[in-house]
């Protein structure tokens, strides 16, 4: 099998793990070295900000993990320098995962206890940063997930959101070299989804995997039966992302009932493609689907449904009753926060170098963040595989 196929095979086999860095999450140190992680624990798709500067941060972190293979696999990693997809999230309008936290800071009293800063998972608000004299939001590191708003004593957190422009996504994206792209949706939006669609379409014979994520609504799986009509035929893969509760796998356990319970829904709907879930996935979803019978069964044999095919047709039929994969955000990046936070902590006391410094310099903390990426990866991975030699 060529490495082009290795993530469509784990689409067919139902074992497909997508990392997702957050649509709205620029802080390019942290992609690299999460997408270099991920990638040598054996991730099949990075999705990724469609900024070009995020897109080359995450496509360096790929091209590195690559060198890396055999040093992976001697360590026991059942890495082989495949690379995972490099995909790129997009929205037909506003969107919880395409908005930054914004405040003054002098609005805010010193006595303040900043419930704020104690919060955010990403680490993205700050006060009285001696490094870089700043307090506020740290752009780049704020993803959206919007937890500091209702949890400020005085209310002067807010939001901006931002669109994608559709005449200016096709050349940047594809450009760039990117394998698959997500398109955030949701009911009610076919007018918006198809012009974002149309600015795209010239190109989508280039594209690997086309994600639809779409949280649930009423009404919800006729609006995605148009939104298939609008986009048939592909020759691409198609994916149904299950957006069960945004951006909050880390919060705790029970937030992956809610994605669940979503892919359950649109697995029933019989829709063509495959349904991966994502929105509040953490290390309970896999253990979760197995309990309610939604992972596929090693022990059968896989039925092949034709993926590697040219012919568009090949695609249309649903592949199984089953989840095809697990997509993990927050929970996956909170999981190596305190490896990166180490490395951050390195570059600082250096004083004498102000360039950042990379993962793959520190071989402890590399291989110490793989091993983590890894718990979390071969959850999906192993599970049936464990299965299959009982």
């Amino acid at each position: 099998m060529t490495d082009l196929f290795v993530p469509l095979q784990s689409l067919k086999q139902g074992n497909w793990f997508k990392l997702i860095c957050g649509a709205s999450f620029q802080h390019l140190p942290a992609v690299r070295n999460l997408t270099l992680a991920y990638t040598l624990a054996g991730a099949d798709c990075i999705d990724v900000a469609a900024d070009p500067a995020v897109i080359a941060a995450a496509q360096a972190g790929l091209q590195v993990a690559k060198t890396l293979a055999k040093d992976a696999q001697q360590r026991g990693f059942d890495y082989k320098g495949n690379l995972p997809f490099l995909m790129v999230s997009l929205n037909d309008g506003e969107d919880p995962h395409f908005r930054k936290a914004e405040f003054n800071p002098t609005e805010c009293p010193r006595d303040c206890p900043r419930p704020c800063e104690r919060i955010c998972p990403a680490q993205a608000i700050v006060f009285d940063n001696i490094k870089e004299d700043f307090s506020g939001v740290v752009s780049e590191k704020c993803y959206g997930c919007g937890r500091c708003i209702p949890i400020c004593p005085y209310g002067i957190i807010y939001t901006a959101s931002y669109v994608t422009t559709p005449g200016a996504i096709a050349p940047l994206v594809m450009s760039t070299g990117v394998d698959a792209v997500e398109i955030h949706t949701q009911v009610g939006r076919l007018a918006e989804f198809q012009r974002l669609w149309q600015a795209i379409s010239p190109w989508a014979d280039q594209l690997k995997v086309l994600a639809i994520s779409c949280p649930d609504g009423e009404g919800m799986t006729d609006y995605l039966r148009a939104v298939y009509d609008l986009i048939a035929p592909l020759k691409s893969a198609l994916i149904w992302q299950t957006d069960g509760r945004s951006m909050s796998g880390d919060i705790g356990d029970g937030t992956t009932i809610a994605a669940v319970k979503l892919g359950q829904k649109v697995l029933a709907a019989k829709l063509p493609g495959y349904v991966q879930l994502a929105g509040g996935t953490n290390s309970y979803t896999v253990a979760k689907l197995k309990a309610v019978g939604l992972l596929n069964d090693f022990r059968l044999p896989i039925l092949d449904f034709g993926l590697e095919d040219t012919d568009p047709q090949s695609k249309i039929q649903n592949p199984k009753s089953k989840i095809s994969g697990v997509a993990y955000g927050s929970y996956a990046r909170v999981l190596l926060s305190p490896i990166l936070e180490k490395l951050e902590n390195k570059e600082v006391s250096n004083t004498n170098m102000k360039a950042t410094i990379c993962l793959e310099e520190d071989e402890v903390l590399l291989w110490q963040a793989v091993e983590l990426a890894h718990s979390l990866v071969s959850q999906i991975k192993s599970s049936q595989r464990r299965e299959s030699e009982h």
